[in-house]
């Protein structure tokens, strides 16, 4: 069954689902991208698939933009959309700045109620099905459209789009080089809607082998290297508890081989705390970044000073660029 018709005939409870942010429960929408030069440069892009998920495709590509450039894929959160987060995430200023391109999935009301990706939906996250197909198949178009690296391609994601990031990183390991989980939860969570309520509000208990355990067998037997993965995360969410950001950090160190105890901790701007754990060579493979007091959201920091980049808004506090800390973390800075 199709995954339109399938999110169609859901309860009303889909209403909530993840990552339904609070405020929207309260009745408050997140408000629409504001326009900007950048906004205006991003494009539909069809006929980039079978595009099982039924899911649209937006891309920025810079002006003069070489071959065998980086590309980024960014999933917006619950009730957003490719031109929100486009406009607020600061990719676009990254893209122009640094050299790649961005390409931003988009799902809509007719594949869940709330417009959230359904990262908890075996259907929409296996490899080879669904919604993370379509991303998949998104990643495969750029590098015919625009001659990005396919072995540089990288994923990010907010609240529901970085949940669904984390699916894409186990699925997928052999398509992305990095990725970033912005106020998400583990790969393999939840496999229902009872399940996500779950992995947003109690620990699971779950050892750093068993996290590993469920992004491995997501994998298809693949053998590494495995993705290098940054996770943010408040620790005033009370949408998403910060326990997830532990948790995926166990899932993706485990992963490595890593152990969580981490190698380097430093202080960053707006109340920021970055750790660092790295694999057996050395190499730091998994960051981790705690905004204190933060709630649920995607941090940025409005400006044209270097590391800052974004604009404020509904679940974009006004903190840190996240957006520029990933990706130095990736290499693409």
């Amino acid at each position: 069954m199709a995954v339109r018709d399938r999110t169609r005939a859901r309860p009303r409870a889909v209403l909530c689902a993840l990552l339904a942010p609070l405020a929207l429960v309260a009745g408050m929408l997140a408000a629409p991208a504001p326009a900007s030069a950048s906004s205006a440069g991003l494009t539909p892009v069809t006929g980039f698939g079978s595009n099982p998920g039924n899911l649209g495709m937006y891309a920025y590509v810079p002006d003069g933009l070489p071959a065998g450039a980086p590309l980024v894929l960014a999933l917006h959160g619950c009730t957003q959309s490719a031109g929100d987060y486009h406009g607020h995430s600061g990719w676009a200023e990254l893209a122009d700045a640094h050299g790649f391109a961005v390409v931003y999935p988009q799902t809509t009301g007719a594949n869940n109620a709330n417009s959230c990706f359904n990262w908890f939906q075996s259907g929409d996250t296996a490899r080879g099905q669904g919604e993370a197909l379509s991303v998949k198949q998104m990643a495969d178009h750029a590098a015919a459209l625009y001659g990005t690296d396919t072995e540089r391609v990288f994923v990010t994601g907010l609240s529901a789009g970085g949940a669904m990031t984390a699916e894409l990183l186990a699925a997928y390991p052999d398509v992305f080089a990095g990725g970033s989980v912005a106020a998400g939860v583990p790969a393999g969570c939840a496999r229902s809607l009872v399940d996500a309520y779950m992995c947003m509000y109690v620990q699971s208990g779950k050892t750093p082998r068993q996290w590993g355990d469920l992004a491995r067998a997501a994998s298809g037997g693949w053998g590494g290297p495995w993705p290098r993965v940054a996770v943010w995360h408040g620790t005033a969410d009370t949408t998403v508890v910060p326990a997830n950001a532990a948790e995926s950090r166990d899932q993706w160190t485990d992963v490595h081989g890593a152990g969580q105890t981490p190698a380097e901790t430093t202080t960053l701007p707006g109340g920021t705390t970055r750790a660092s754990y790295e694999d057996a060579s050395g190499r730091s493979v998994v960051e981790t970044y705690t905004v204190s007091g933060m709630g649920h959201g995607l941090p940025v920091d409005p400006g044209t000073a270097s590391g800052q980049c974004g604009t404020a808004g509904t679940y974009y506090p006004d903190r840190i660029c996240a957006g520029y800390h990933t990706a130095q973390f990736w290499g693409l800075l």
